[in-house]
């Protein structure tokens, strides 16, 4: 095996004495923007489905995300919690030592209906092995038994109740097409077949969320001959039964695996627009429609040649897919999350330009509309004057509205440090400590 698994023999995890987020870089581009993309990607990339969730029995919301130790750039699997009666988190500890600085391999968790925390340790194709760790003990997270040695990228792990797992994830074939999959488990220890879900052409990016006995899945396509950068279409199904049959918004059950650009799973066709797309949320409105996040760009390289990066919904009527632009960036990966509740539905992302414009990230801000996404408008800012991007700010699953969103940043266009943030629902955001003498510490609050 290609990492190092901390605590094998039942010992306590080893603790970072801070939280220090990985800094990773995609595809170098020979120009001022430097990189595809770049920066820091602790809680990278969108595909990761999910990394943080709200345990309301310990009053603690969980989260994982892709760290480092101060001075190095080589990926540790981190797992902490927020305490909600104290305000404060833990010393975050590492589960393992991926031995790579590739960020595609972030960590995923889930929590089982007995509190069990669960790690999904993914990797990047092939190359490495992928991992299965849970919890020795409900909602603790210092000691962790391996159930599961295997291969598996992008994992998105939803626990059903009464169920199990449902596991949507994707795996590489050996030219490095991006095949969609799902496997369950009873009990997290055995586990189905992998159950091919797409594969057009040279395969998918997919983003997921679950609604009480359902989960939801958009995913784009990646067509020949160019593949993942002339990445378009958007598409969506859910399934109700755990993964027997997939269905279209509408209902209609669709043939898997999807094969063929044209099928009933389109909601809409950007490749006629010459659009790409890239794939950020969903969330379902008050009446369980579906609603899909997602930003359109006319090139996948960094820089105003493809603007506009227009941020867009589309959500399902109960009737047909209805598309529509909240905003745009600068970056195709510029990342935010979507949140639909009582009082309107909600944006949070970096939709404002950062310290190192057209790069991934910038400044994050609130957006919100209260006319079922007809119209928005940003009511907040939650970071300014910052050295660095802020980049892929995530939603925890049943959110608290203490920590309502998390997200990292570094600097865009070289390797730097690489700090974690989490905001409450209307914005305050606080930066997790890099240096903890203690096993708790009190989060410093961002000063606008």
């Amino acid at each position: 095996m290609d990492a190092k698994l901390f605590g094998p023999n039942g010992e306590d995890l080893p603790t970072e004495n801070g939280y220090r987020g990985i800094w990773y870089y995609n595809q170098p581009s020979g120009d001022e923007y430097v990189f595809k993309y770049s920066g820091g990607l602790g809680t990278y990339p969108q595909p990761h489905v999910t990394i943080a969730v709200h345990a309301p029995e310990a009053q603690k919301t969980f989260f994982c995300y892709g760290g480092t130790q101060a001075g190095r750039n080589e990926l540790l699997h981190m797992i902490s919690y927020f305490d909600h009666t104290t305000g404060e988190v833990a010393r975050p500890r590492a589960l393992m030592n991926k031995k790579t600085d590739d960020a595609h391999d972030n960590p995923t968790m889930m929590i089982d209906s007995d509190g069990y925390v669960w790690m999904f340790s993914n990797s990047h194709g092939l190359a490495r092995y992928s991992y299965i760790h849970k919890s020795v003990r409900p909602y603790e997270i210092d000691r962790f038994r391996l159930i599961q040695t295997t291969n598996f990228s992008y994992s998105q792990p939803w626990y059903m109740i009464g169920e199990g797992f449902l596991v949507l994830h994707t795996r590489y074939s050996d030219d490095g097409h991006r095949r969609l999959f799902s496997m369950t488990s009873q009990d997290g220890t055995h586990w189905s077949e992998p159950q091919m879900l797409a594969y057009i052409d040279k395969g998918h990016y997919q983003i997921s969320w679950r609604d009480g006995a359902r989960v939801g899945t958009a995913l784009n396509y990646h067509p020949e001959p160019v593949g993942l950068n002339a990445r378009t279409n958007l598409y969506y199904v859910e399934s109700g039964d755990f993964g027997a049959t997939w269905r279209t918004a509408g209902g209609e059950v669709v043939t898997t695996p999807l094969i063929a650009p044209d099928n009933p799973a389109l909601v809409y066709d950007y490749a006629s627009d010459g659009l790409l797309v890239y794939l950020k949320d969903i969330a379902f409105d008050a009446g369980g429609h579906p609603v899909i996040l997602h930003i359109t760009s006319r090139g996948y390289a960094s820089g105003p040649a493809n603007d506009p990066r227009t941020w867009m919904t589309a959500r399902w009527t109960g009737s047909e897919w209805e598309t529509r632009s909240v905003t745009t960036s600068d970056n195709n990966y510029d990342h935010g999350m979507l949140t639909i509740e009582e009082d309107g539905w909600r944006i949070i992302g970096p939709t404002e330009t950062g310290p190192q414009p057209y790069n991934p990230g910038g400044e994050v801000a609130i957006w919100e509309s209260v006319d079922g996404g007809e119209n928005w408008s940003m009511t907040r800012k939650v970071t300014a004057s910052s050295p660095y991007n802020h980049t892929f700010v995530r939603h925890p699953v049943d959110a608290h509205y203490d920590f309502y969103a998390l997200w990292a940043d570094g600097h865009a266009r070289r390797q730097s440090d690489s700090r974690l943030y989490f905001a409450d629902k209307n914005g305050n955001a606080w930066r997790l400590p890099t240096e903890m003498r203690g096993p708790l510490a009190v989060p410093e609050p961002l000063d606008l």
